[in-house]
């Protein structure tokens, strides 16, 4: 390939993403009124929302149900094609379906229009012609028109679906917010990956058992500098008889007590911090961490409301598991 057949193809990529961009853009001012009778019928539906769309689409709508789906609506794809040969059973009366076609007058979904209202469903249309049949049809349309698609023969479905998908993630986004979708919901619904491991409680990371480094009040420094170079946290819990967190020691306690000659000798209780940095099992992994930076600790130790410890949870268990 040329040099010159190089930077033009550069430049094409920079047009597509110009053309791309500006499509999302022009969006912006469409946002009104009935933007909002469209989150209206999401929050207001009593069943589930229904995706559909052929082709590219059908792709779109595929990404829009799962976006919904993972912050907090029950919702999932339907196929055009398949539904005009059966599958359309799954619709209930307290569905709504959010159709997508940019003409507006895609058979497959067309044909569908009867069905949705014998059932009794709502429908939500995404179109660029909002005077289509499909867009006539809906109970509520939002416009996403673009002026080019970025296929440079203004064919291929490109600014087109990428307005759509914006405007999908528009309505999922607002639909959380009104119905209060809460970080620890987001948790619930996404237990695997990058993002469920940073959700994950602390009951699931936290050293417990055996593993939590503990001595009592009165063991002796030399027996506490073994059972923390036993566990392996550069600290351990301090605790009373009944099994309550009285303190903690870490390295650096130990360094800054090693001027008297008789430490050793002397015991946990008289060389543990009291009043240490404690946090609740279902704190998020991604707080414990915001937690731990803003104090400049390394460590956390994990109490229940009766003051008993229940683990430890160290900075580096979250590095080690790749969660940030």
């Amino acid at each position: 390939m040329s040099t010159t057949d190089r930077t033009a193809e550069i430049e094409l990529a920079r047009k597509v993403l110009r053309t791309e961009a500006g499509a999302i853009l022009g969006l912006v001012g469409r946002v009104d009124a009935v933007f909002t009778a469209a989150v209206d019928l999401l929050f207001e539906c009593r069943g589930r929302v229904l995706l559909t769309g052929m082709g590219k689409s059908g792709l779109i709508g595929r990404k829009i149900a799962a976006t919904l789906s993972s912050t907090g609506t029950s919702a999932f794809f339907l196929h055009p094609a398949d539904a005009i040969h059966g599958d359309v059973g799954a619709l209930q009366p307290d569905d709504v379906v959010i159709a997508l076609s940019y003409g507006g007058e895609t058979d497959e979904i067309l044909r569908l229009l009867e069905t949705i209202r014998r059932v009794g469903a709502r429908m939500v249309a995404l179109t660029g012609f909002p005077s289509s049949t499909l867009g006539q049809a809906a109970d509520v349309t939002l416009d996403c028109r673009v002026d080019e698609e970025a296929c440079p023969l203004n064919l291929a479905p490109t600014a087109s679906t990428t307005a759509a998908l914006a405007l999908g993630d528009a309505l999922a986004m607002a639909l959380l917010v009104r119905k209060g979708f809460r970080q620890e919901d987001f948790a619930t619904l996404h237990p695997g990956g990058k993002i469920g491991k940073r959700l994950m409680r602390l009951g699931q990371l936290m050293h417990a058992g055996d593993e939590m480094p503990a001595v009592g009040e009165a063991t002796a420094v030399r027996d506490v500098i073994y059972e923390m170079s036993r566990k392996g946290l550069g600290m351990t819990c301090v605790l009373d008889g009944g099994g309550r967190l009285s303190g903690i020691i870490t390295d650096g306690d130990l360094r800054r007590h090693m001027a008297d000659a008789r430490v050793l000798d002397r015991t946990a209780g008289d060389v543990m911090t009291r009043r240490p940095v404690t946090v609740d099992r279902a704190m998020l992994a991604a707080e414990a961490l915001n937690l731990m930076e803003r104090r400049k600790i390394t460590s956390l130790v994990v109490v229940a409301p009766d003051g008993r410890a229940e683990g430890v949870i160290h900075l580096h268990d979250l590095w080690r598991t790749e969660l940030f």
